[in-house]
């Protein structure tokens, strides 16, 4: 896969994505809900997530309608941590995806309700009743595959849990192993469960999937290297977020923690690991895959 084939890949997907999601986050939840919920996921965002999920189940041959449905749950997950971090008793920031954040646009409460609500939207799109359409193209045992490895990758020993760690962090110096522990759960657990989740849709053997699982893991931390690179090289809007803002608050990084050019040999080690461990899958149709974690270590944004 060239570069324009793997652009036009990319287009073709987050179209399928961008539709997906339009369909199934409402507009007429009650009292503006559904008008906060679509603010905070709709027209803007990199969909690397849903990538991962589809890039993955290509190369293991799965099943498109249920890798789709893994794409927009991972999606809406991310989004509702998004607009929970962005709020005053976390991060306390007004700007995501250049433009305000939600709270911001309709209210801490407001907010908060948007971001529970997509939180079990996510499931919600992942399962079905009998009968229904995710019954016919997601198998029961595909379903709760999929719900678990979503829950753990954004519960205590994920997501929530790298934020509360984060949280406590403000102020306190971390070496290099408790810092990468921490991003590990706050970014890198989803992004490794995207992957998981698009190879569980898939016909992944043991090795590919620990290729896969070593893959996820090394793009899950370089895409916080990155991120912490960028937000101390460029400005808020090539960014569409605060520039600055972690060492505004006083927040470890892997910029203060390692320097700035150490951070960057260190992203382009990880991505050389997710490299080395597509090599090793197996999989003869990862080609987006490795594309992405350059684009992980590669972009402006």
């Amino acid at each position: 896969m060239n570069l324009p084939d793997f652009d036009r890949w990319m287009q073709q997907q987050q179209a399928l994505v961008e539709a997906a999601l339009q369909t199934w986050v409402p507009a007429d939840a009650p009292a503006g809900l559904g008008a906060a919920m679509r603010y905070g996921v709709l027209d803007g965002g990199k969909r690397l997530r849903p990538l991962l999920v589809l890039a993955a189940c290509e190369a293991c041959h799965g099943l498109s309608a249920a890798a789709l449905r893994a794409a927009v749950a991972v999606e809406l997950i991310h989004a509702y941590s998004l607009i929970h971090d962005d709020m005053p008793c976390m991060d306390n920031d007004v700007l995501r995806r250049g433009k305000p954040t939600v709270h911001v646009q309709f209210g801490q409460a407001q907010a908060m309700l948007a971001g529970d609500a997509m939180h079990t939207l996510a499931f919600e799109v992942l399962t079905a009743e009998p009968g229904a359409e995710a019954a016919f193209d997601t198998p029961a045992a595909l379903q709760a595959r999929l719900c678990a490895l979503l829950a753990r990758a954004s519960g205590h020993d994920g997501m929530a849990g790298g934020q509360a760690i984060d949280l406590a962090s403000v102020g306190r110096p971390l070496t290099e192993a408790q810092l990468r522990d921490m991003h590990r759960r706050k970014t890198g657990a989803l992004l490794l469960a995207s992957v998981q989740m698009g190879a569980a849709c898939g016909q992944a053997g043991p090795q590919a999937w620990q290729a896969l699982t070593d893959y996820g893991a090394a793009i899950g931390i370089a895409f916080q290297v990155v991120d912490d690179i960028l937000d101390s090289t460029q400005e808020s809007c090539t960014l569409g977020k605060t520039a600055g803002k972690d060492l505004d608050n006083n927040k470890p990084t892997y910029v203060t923690t390692l320097g700035l050019d150490a951070a960057r040999r260190h992203a382009q080690a990880l991505r050389e690991q997710a490299h080395a461990a597509l090599a090793r899958s197996g999989l003869r149709a990862a080609a987006a895959l490795a594309l992405l974690a350059d684009l992980v270590v590669e972009r402006d944004h």
